[in-house]
C-alpha cells in the first residue's frame, strides 16, 4: 500500500509560515506608510497597529517596538542585496543592486533617508550599507587595521551619493551611480592596502 504524501503547501507551519510574513509586510509597509505621513518621531505603535488593522498584541508577537520593525526591515533588505550581488561575482555589486531597489522604491528611500525619517532610520540604513561594505572590504584583502575606517569612509559616501540621487534621479542613470560609487571603493580599497 502506497503512502499518501502531503504538500508541503498545505502543511500548518508552512500555513502559519506565510501567515507570519505577511503580517510582518504589512506592519512594515504600514510603518513606511506612516513615517511618509508623519515623520519618524510622530508615529507610535499604536498608529502602525491602527492603520494595519492589527492588534497590539499581534505586533508584540513579532516585534519589541517600533524600532525592532524597522531592524527587520533592514535585515531583510540586506539579505535581498547580498542575494542579489552575488549574481555575477563583482567588486561592490551590491551598490548597483541598492541603487535599482531604491529607483524601484523610491517611496520607501526617502522614507529612510528623507527629512522625515529620523536618526534612528538613517542609523539603520547605514549600519546595513556598513555591513555589506565590510563584507567586501574583508573579501578584498582590505587589512583589518583599516577596515573600520575605511568601512566608514565608503559607507558615508554611498548614502550621501544615494541620497542626492534620490532628490533628482534624473541627473544620473542609476547603473552609472553604482559604477561611480564602485570606482571610488576601488580606490579606497587600493589606498588601505
Amino acid at each position: 500500500m502506497a503512502t499518501k504524501s502531503i504538500d508541503d503547501r498545505t502543511t500548518p507551519s508552512r500555513i502559519a509560515d506565510r501567515r507570519v510574513r505577511k503580517t510582518r509586510r504589512q506592519l512594515r509597509e504600514t510603518l513606511v506608510s506612516l513615517v511618509l505621513e508623519h515623520g519618524w518621531d510622530a508615529v507610535s505603535v499604536k498608529d502602525v497597529c491602527d492603520r494595519a488593522d492589527i492588534g497590539r498584541s499581534t505586533f508584540y508577537v513579532h516585534f519589541v517596538d517600533k524600532e525592532d520593525l524597522l531592524f527587520s526591515a533592514f535585515d531583510e533588505l540586506h539579505g535581498l542585496l547580498v542575494e542579489r550581488a552575488n549574481e555575477p561575482p563583482v567588486p561592490f555589486a551590491f551598490a548597483e543592486a541598492l541603487v535599482a531597489h531604491a529607483s524601484e522604491n523610491v517611496r520607501l528611500y526617502r522614507a529612510l533617508l528623507g527629512r522625515k525619517s529620523g536618526h534612528a532610520m538613517q542609523r539603520c540604513f547605514r549600519e546595513t550599507v556598513a555591513r555589506l561594505i565590510a563584507g567586501e572590504l574583508e573579501h578584498l584583502g582590505v587589512p583589518p587595521d583599516g577596515l573600520g575606517i575605511v568601512t566608514q569612509f565608503l559607507t558615508g559616501g554611498f548614502a550621501e551619493m544615494l541620497l542626492a540621487w534620490l532628490d533628482r534621479p534624473s541627473r544620473i542613470e542609476r547603473g552609472v551611480l553604482a559604477a561611480k560609487f564602485r570606482d571610488f571603493a576601488l580606490g579606497a580599497v587600493r589606498a588601505a592596502r
